[in-house]
């Protein structure tokens, strides 16, 4: 259980708003990260064309609008009514949808910072992965992590499953977002 302690007398001295900054700071949410994973690559590739389309048809509007004098202040609405850059914008809305609906998306929460020390307890190094500088054990400690950081409800043997199935670079991406979200400070340490 936290206990909530009065400020010091010479904090609210100097800061006489102190009691309202320290209810923002007990506000404060912890930090979430997405990762986004995407099998079906043409999905990728369709809103690269389309986006690519609408610049070329955006680019040949543009270029119909200087030849027939279109003034510079009516220019960029001209280009953007004219019929095939309407098609073309529809057409690069459409693969958009169509990507959106081909992503699974995973949502990271950054960890209490005693959450962090029980997990790095309950997964320590063996002694020859301490020798090579880790923190903790890189066979257990990844599923763990993502199961703990997982907003979705992954359990840790669906974390250890997907680790141990999916190829390195999806493996290492969905370890890597729960590390960033525990490890990436939101603090500027700077000169204030």
């Amino acid at each position: 259980m936290t206990t909530i302690v009065d400020p010091p007398a010479e904090a609210v001295a100097r800061d006489p708003h102190w009691a309202a900054k320290m209810a923002r700071l007990r506000a404060r949410k912890l930090p979430e990260r997405r990762v986004s994973f995407t099998d079906d690559q043409a999905l990728r590739q369709a809103v690269t064309e389309a986006a690519l389309g609408l610049a070329k048809a955006r680019n040949a509007a543009l270029n119909r609008a200087l030849a027939q004098d279109v003034p510079e202040e009516q220019r960029e609405e001209w280009v953007q009514t004219q019929p095939d850059v309407l098609a073309a914008d529809s057409s690069l809305a459409g693969a958009n949808t169509a990507l959106e609906e081909g992503t699974i998306r995973l949502t990271m929460r950054g960890l209490p910072r005693p959450l962090w020390e029980q997990l790095l307890t309950e997964h320590p190094p063996t002694e020859e992965q301490a020798d090579r500088g880790h923190e903790y054990n890189v066979l257990t400690f990844p599923a763990a992590l993502i199961s703990a950081t997982s907003v979705d409800g992954m359990s840790v043997g669906e974390a250890q499953e997907l680790l141990d199935t999916w190829g390195d670079p999806d493996a290492k991406a969905l370890f890597t977002a729960a590390l960033l979200v525990n490890q990436t400070g939101r603090a500027d340490l700077g000169k204030g």
